[in-house]
């Protein structure tokens, strides 16, 4: 029997997202050239591997042993190429990376454009979530979110200095309102909160004191998901905000934001880009790390 091993590659693809269209977006190619392929494949091995529906597929018995027996080879295969390939001196390929929103350093555009230029033939496709979720079950070449929210088996490197998080709020509302001098007495101020997406409650704002961590759950008049909006609320004087300093940073020097409550906002560790242990790391992810990377002092 001879098989295909690209036939088989798109057949992988396919299982991994369980849809056509999406599997030909990923290949750079049409819908049709996918389905064909898959259907020869079939015709070659003479059983069924996908059940096709108008809105969906999924995995016939035969074709979810098929994916579990050569996806890993594949993979490997695939890997293998790129190395070989980086022999002479090209990193290629679309690296895929789920960034938190708040990692500010990571989504520098100098820092992610000078990778592109030194890289050109390498394709970022950068998802910006705070969603908490397994990278390798969505695809992932490496994620980078803060280390405390990581999970131990996967491998990773710090892009970030120590950071820490405080509460801002505009002159203007500064001037109106008695700064708080403790964390509790945020609860008779008009706070901007954060929320990763409806139906979650917001997130409980963490201080310190006397080496000891607390929360404060705030009742916010305003909740969003975007920390753009809470800046631009917190400017315009709407109340106080929280959040990371290296967000805030900018704004607090141009003064537009000023700072409260810094001493009981204690240090932590930062981001950190992380991935799953593997026996090859790619040419294009090893290229990454390295670019992301702290200098050293």
């Amino acid at each position: 029997m001879n098989i295909d091993l690209n036939a088989l590659s798109i057949f992988c693809m396919v299982a991994d997202e369980r849809n056509f269209r999406a599997a030909a977006d990923r290949l750079g190619v049409t819908r049709s050239a996918v389905s064909q392929t898959i259907r020869k494949l079939e015709e070659t091995m003479g059983i069924a591997l996908v059940h096709r529906t108008t809105r969906s597929v999924s995995l016939t018995e035969a074709g979810q042993q098929l994916y579990v027996d050569v996806s890993p080879s594949i993979g490997n295969l695939v890997q293998a190429a790129e190395a070989t390939s980086s022999l002479g001196g090209v990193v290629r390929g679309q690296l895929r990376l789920a960034v938190s929103s708040i990692a500010e350093r990571a989504l520098s555009g100098p820092l992610l454009a000078s990778f592109a230029e030194a890289h050109p033939h390498v394709q970022l496709d950068i998802v910006v979530t705070d969603e908490e979720f397994d990278i390798v079950a969505g695809h992932y070449d490496a994620g980078i979110r803060l280390g405390e929210l990581i999970e131990q088996d996967m491998i990773a490197v710090p892009v970030s200095t120590e950071q820490r998080q405080l509460a801002v709020c505009s002159p203007g509302y500064a001037a109106k309102h008695p700064p708080p001098a403790h964390p509790r007495d945020l609860i008779n101020h008009k706070c901007i909160g954060w929320r990763p997406r409806p139906g979650v409650a917001p997130y409980r704002w963490e201080f310190a004191e006397d080496d000891r961590e607390f929360a404060v759950a705030v009742e916010p008049e305003f909740t969003t998901n975007d920390m753009q909006l809470m800046i631009k609320l917190a400017c315009a004087g709407a109340g106080i905000t929280f959040g990371m300093e290296e967000t805030f940073r900018p704004y607090i020097e141009r003064g537009e934001l000023v700072s409260m409550l810094e001493n009981h906002s204690p240090s932590f560790a930062g981001f950190y880009l992380y991935y799953p242990s593997r026996r090859n790391l790619a040419p294009k992810l090893r290229a990454f790390i390295d670019h992301m990377r702290l200098p050293r002092v």
